[in-house]
C-alpha cells in the first residue's frame, strides 16, 4: 500500500490519508467542498460544493496517477436528498460519458456542515 498526498486537494482533517493505492486501485477518501488554498468551505450551495468536490477528487486522482475516467465506483453522501437533482447535474458534468457504479445516501450530518461528500475507487495508470 502507498499513501497518496497532494497540496492541490484539501489536507485530511483527521487520522486518514487523502488516498491509498493497493494493487491496481486507488481508494480516495471522501472529499469535501473545501478550497485547498484557503482551507475554507466554498461559498454557495449544492452546485458549487459538488463542483469543488470533483475538483478535489480529480487532484487526488492525478497525484495517484489516475483520473476521473478511471473511476469504477463512487459513493455520494448528501445532507439533504432534495439536493439530488442539482448534485446529479454536476456529477454528470464532471463524469461526462463515463458512468461508474454509484451509491447515493442521505446522512444526518457531514463534516464542516457541508452539503456533499464524495469518495471513489479508481484504477491506476
Amino acid at each position: 500500500m502507498n499513501i497518496i498526498s497532494t497540496d492541490t486537494a484539501p489536507a485530511a482533517i483527521g487520522p486518514y490519508a487523502q488516498a491509498i493505492t493497493s494493487g491496481n486501485l486507488v481508494y480516495c477518501s471522501g472529499q469535501l467542498p473545501v478550497n485547498p488554498a484557503s482551507g475554507d468551505v466554498v461559498e454557495g450551495g449544492i452546485v458549487e460544493q459538488t463542483r469543488q468536490v470533483f475538483q478535489n477528487l480529480a487532484a487526488v486522482l492525478t497525484a495517484a496517477n489516475s483520473s476521473m475516467a478511471q473511476v469504477v465506483k463512487t459513493t455520494v453522501f448528501l445532507s439533504d436528498m432534495n439536493d439530488f437533482v442539482a448534485m446529479n447535474g454536476e456529477y454528470a458534468a464532471a463524469m461526462g460519458e463515463h458512468t461508474p457504479a454509484r451509491a447515493t445516501v442521505e446522512v444526518s450530518r457531514l463534516p464542516k456542515d457541508v452539503c456533499v461528500e464524495i469518495e471513489c475507487i479508481a484504477e491506476l495508470g
